[in-house]
């Protein structure tokens, strides 16, 4: 039976991977493909539709369109024509297009088009956000990238987890930090006053008493008009149109009155910005975490996850770190630390093995240009138990590392651990992901449970080779008690948090949750060195383009 090629559900045209899937079963058929040039010799064009890594070859007669239009890098071809088998001696096509009709072409200006044919490196291709999706390498970060976000709806779905929308805008900071973009509306609202009242200045004092007197005088008719209505003798048209003249005239100068008392530049009161003339009416920012607006959930519907965007002002250009970046964070009910160790690995191993059995084309190609150890890695952490060591057990086993070993951070009791710290600890010592957990409390945020010895808190991170801390989390503080002694030894400010603290007082159980980085797992799968490299628009300090 002949197979039928699969075609779009709302357009006729066909996905090059499902071209490829089908292979010369579909020989025979015609269909509509589009996509965008990589390569061309004679009347041959590589064509590749980012729905997969391969390329179609499209095989285009010189009397059917002229061929120069058609044969630089880049150009967009969308065309119909028959599926055949290429000829035996073509060794490198399952299958090839032979074009009947070209039905539109999106040309290419060989002389500024910036992503010729030819090998280009991360780096500059990083400087066309725009265009650099084109590239092999870019089309298949995007595909790996959107794997692991579908095996992380996939794997919460299967647990039966409801997927939730926290704010992208917050009043309160998850972290303590203070390292939070600001959103207001206060600076574009003082440029814009400012242009305004150099377009229209505003009214001067003579302005205002000349419209105060039309007043004064409009009052005394409407007044006067009055005072024969008593006696019956005023026109009750001439006093219903004074009326409306003085009410007028009334709103015109408290317009003026207003207007007067516009002031350029940020409101202040009492010396301090006035952010109660704010959007919001408050100070709020972006968020660094959906945690805590999460915790709200956990606390009536069970587990509970978040995905999307996070951000954090922090003045940082290591290769592992983006202003703008996506979390994926799951809370869970009535768990305990113990809970949290196993959510994580489970979920880390799920993605692994996703990956390996979804992506595996993009997986190898990404192994053979720039990480030969990817898809073991990946295989690795599928097969093998996460080892899990206190916190204090690993600073014991770092400050007895070989001195071949030696550190660039110091290693002692209190102090977070470097990434060189936790490569050593997966890579060199364990050569296996690692769960540390139980931190010493000065160093983590003021949500985390703190143990009964006071000194340290029920955290964890999982650690993996090739970036270090993947995830992070704890179980949460559930006493209101406990946690109002915590931030005051933090120094934190208690009535911004009074909404935290009545998901302790009513109802409270014990939860917990982590967050995983997802970009850094995307840069964990694909073996790159660079987390600008794993994200189509990456944002860090002095960049945001586009």
């Amino acid at each position: 039976m002949e197979s039928k090629v699969e075609q779009a559900d709302f357009s006729q045209r066909v996905l090059i991977k499902n071209i490829l899937k089908g292979g010369d079963s579909l020989a025979g058929q015609t269909v509509k493909v589009g996509g965008w040039v990589k390569n061309s010799r004679q009347c041959f064009l590589d064509v590749n539709d980012g729905s997969c890594l391969e390329s179609i070859q499209f095989v285009v007669e010189p009397s059917l369109y002229p061929l120069a239009d058609l044969k630089l890098t880049g150009t967009s071809v969308y065309a119909e024509g028959k599926l055949v088998m290429p000829p035996k001696t073509n060794t490198k096509q399952r299958i090839e297009l032979k074009v009947s009709r070209i039905l539109k072409v999106g040309t290419v200006d060989k002389d500024k088009y910036p992503l010729p044919k030819g090998k280009h490196s991360l780096e500059f291709i990083r400087t066309l956000p725009h265009l650099r999706l084109r590239t092999d390498t870019m089309s298949a970060v995007a595909r790996i990238r959107n794997a692991l976000a579908q095996a992380t709806h996939q794997f919460f779905h299967r647990h039966d987890f409801l997927y939730i929308h926290t704010p992208i805008i917050s009043t309160s900071d998850c972290e303590g930090a203070g390292e939070m973009f600001q959103v207001t509306t206060l600076f574009n609202n003082a440029e814009k006053l400012e242009m305004e009242l150099i377009k229209n200045p505003p009214p001067s004092l003579a302005d205002i008493q000349a419209a105060s007197a039309i007043v004064k005088d409009k009052a005394a008719v409407v007044s006067q008009l009055e005072e024969k209505a008593c006696s019956d003798e005023a026109d009750e048209a001439q006093l219903s149109a004074s009326i409306s003249d003085l009410t007028l005239a009334t709103q015109n100068l408290y317009k003026l009155e207003e207007r007067s008392k516009l002031k350029t530049g940020i409101p202040l009161k009492d010396g301090k910005i006035d952010y109660a003339k704010d959007f919001f009416a408050r100070q709020s920012y972006l968020t660094v975490s959906g945690q805590l607006h999460a915790e709200t959930c956990v606390s009536a519907l069970g587990n509970v996850y978040t995905f999307g965007p996070t951000f954090r002002a922090e003045h940082s250009h290591t290769s592992r770190h983006l202003a703008e970046f996506w979390m994926v964070e799951p809370e869970m009910a009535f768990a305990t630390l113990e809970d949290d160790m196993r959510w994580a690995e489970a979920y880390v191993k799920f993605l692994c093995q996703w990956l390996l059995d979804n992506c595996l084309a993009d997986m190898e190609f990404m192994a053979d240009k720039y990480d030969k150890g990817a898809i073991d890695r990946l295989r690795m952490v599928v097969s093998k138990d996460f080892v899990r060591v206190s916190y204090t057990d690993a600073i014991t086993i770092l400050k007895e590392a070989p001195k071949k070993h030696k550190f660039k951070n110091e290693v002692k009791w209190g102090v977070d651990l470097a990434s060189e710290h936790e490569r050593y600890l997966t890579e060199v010592k364990y050569e296996s992901p690692v769960i540390v957990h139980d931190y010493p409390k000065e160093i983590k945020a003021f949500y985390m449970k703190v143990n009964s010895d006071n000194k340290t808190v029920a955290a964890m991170d999982v650690i993996v080779p090739k970036v270090g801390e993947l995830i992070g989390g704890s179980q949460r503080e559930d006493c209101p008690e406990a946690l109002r002694e915590r931030m005051l030894e933090l120094g934190m400010p208690l009535e911004p948090y009074e909404w935290y603290f009545d998901l302790r007082r009513y109802g409270t159980v014990e939860h917990s949750g982590f967050g995983l980085g997802f970009d850094r797992m995307v840069l964990f799968a694909t073996g790159l060195d660079n987390i600008r490299d794993v994200i189509p628009f990456p944002r860090y300090p002095g960049r945001a383009d586009l």
